[in-house]
């Protein structure tokens, strides 16, 4: 094909399954980008963990397409200027990415970049990567795409890159360079490391996944460990989930096919948060269900917030947890859910700021899953059942003799710990006093229908119309709430 290709590299480090890469073979002429942004760095949800990250999956990929013929330009700067400046280098006039389902500043970004394709006869191409759907206009038959997409072959690259002559890889900058401190601790990073998480738990770590994930003493050998990967797009969702179905179907162990099968279900429900988070932006910033607008007006209360987020609540379990998060970037779904729940019932914390305060924590941070996990966590999604976590039942359930918390929280028993910075029953009462009554009033009620109408879960892809009026919202809310996690 004629013209000049740039590959735009975003939340997608990888070779392969790879549409934008595949599609740039066609060209005369390619290069690849990827642009640390400061927008992206002065984010409230950025961490030094997701730069540090970022880069050291950026370096192998580099040599790979190096190999290929194809050089990996990387470029500090605000996209729209980045481009500016590469196409009077190198004129491209095809641009080719795939879609991002991100944080406000990089759908501020998008919009902007699309302008400057137009006012610049740049072709823009993007790709889905994931089972979100760009436009969506209803949830009836969602999940049927999500199979389609899923089940398709994957994308493979015939032969090498033609690039014009003069450029090379550019060297890649250090977190010091960027003006950032260290990191904490990183897993290993990029595709091959990403393929070895996958093959791992494929070959028989999957085989208690079930068991093993809602126990912070178990998730962390037990779960996948391809959340950052996904994040970062190091792996494709879909040949995870192929390769996933593949060990299903041809396993002659029969417990590792049930540990994964439901590892599998819950592939779907990864992308279904995130497509709350496409179709409605906003929900980053206010709540799903503007009712609930009344709740937790007041300032946030700096005392218990800060108690919270150093993990000195007086509350072994929640400590433990956060001090674990903390320290590894990582924590399994139950407990996260149980965090979220602690901030939002019984310290009466609106989610905004803990939900920035998690997005730094969390190596495997992905926008839509997470603020839309905030806000089913926190109760004003207006649809989903409220689902307040105990602290002291998740430590008799997950950690019977307090191996964990002992882990995490060694001065347990002495002077140096906190009393409870709540009491747990008066807190809870009042959270469900406000909550249940706000819940039961004709207009909230109403609301919610719309709520789920736009983004609850459809049975088998059925429309709304197939289903029994009085059962429709509680229904696919439920489904909701089945969520786990496949972390």
């Amino acid at each position: 094909m004629s013209g000049a290709a740039l590959v735009w590299f975003k939340r997608d480090l990888r070779l392969r399954d790879h549409a934008p890469l595949a599609e740039a073979q066609r060209f005369e002429r390619a290069l690849a980008l990827f642009v640390i942004e400061p927008e992206w760095l002065d984010s409230p949800e950025c961490d030094p963990q997701h730069v540090g990250f970022t880069l050291a999956s950026l370096q192998p990929l580099q040599d790979e397409l190096a190999a290929l013929g194809l050089p990996l330009i990387v470029r500090v700067g605000p996209a729209p200027q980045v481009l500016q400046s590469l196409r009077a280098e190198f004129g491209f006039t095809h641009l080719l990415s795939h879609e991002e389902t991100g944080t406000g500043w990089s759908y501020t970004r998008d919009i902007a970049v699309g302008r400057w394709c137009r006012e610049h006869g740049v072709a823009w191409t993007e790709w889905p990567q994931t089972g979100v759907v760009r436009r969506l206009r209803s949830r009836s038959g969602w999940a049927g795409r999500w199979a389609q997409r899923m089940d398709a072959a994957p994308q493979r690259l015939d032969g090498g890159f033609r690039a014009p002559d003069g450029w090379a890889p550019t060297p890649l900058p250090t977190l010091a360079d960027l003006g950032l401190p260290p990191s904490r601790p990183l897993p290993p990073a990029g595709e091959a490391a990403a393929q070895a998480v996958l093959d791992d738990f494929l070959d028989g770590r999957g085989r208690g996944y079930r068991r093993a994930l809602s126990s912070p003493l178990t998730a962390e050998q037990g779960c996948s460990r391809l959340s950052a990967h996904l994040a970062f797009g190091t792996l494709s969702m879909r040949s995870v989930h192929q390769a996933t179905e593949h060990v299903i179907a041809t396993t002659p162990d029969r417990t590792l096919a049930y540990g994964l099968r439901g590892f599998s279900g819950r592939l779907r429900w990864h992308c279904h948060f995130m497509q709350k988070l496409e179709d409605e932006p906003d929900i980053e910033f206010r709540n799903f269900s503007r009712a609930h607008d009344t709740l937790r007006q007041e300032p946030l209360d700096r005392e218990r917030f800060e108690a919270w987020c150093e993990g000195r609540t007086g509350y072994p379990m929640v400590d433990a947890c956060m001090r674990q998060l903390r320290a590894t970037g990582w924590l399994n779904f139950r407990m996260r859910a149980m965090l979220v729940s602690f901030a939002a019932y019984h310290l009466w914390l609106h989610w905004r700021e803990p939900g920035l305060f998690l997005a730094r924590q969390f190596l495997d941070f992905e926008p839509g899953i997470h603020w839309s996990q905030m806000q089913m966590q926190s109760g004003t999604t207006g649809i989903n059942t409220l689902r307040i976590y105990s602290p002291r039942k998740q430590a008799e359930d997950h950690d019977p003799e307090g191996v964990y918390v002992r882990r995490w929280v060694p001065e347990l028993g002495t002077p140096a710990y906190p009393a409870p910075i709540v009491d747990e029953r008066g807190a809870l009462a009042v959270a469900k006093e406000r909550l249940y009554g706000l819940r039961g009033e004709r207009e909230v009620r109403q609301e919610a229908d719309a709520i789920q109408q736009r983004h609850g879960s459809r049975r088998s892809g059925l429309p709304p119309s197939g289903m029994k009026r009085a059962a429709k919202p509680r229904a696919a809310a439920a489904a909701d709430d089945r969520q786990q996690e496949l972390f």
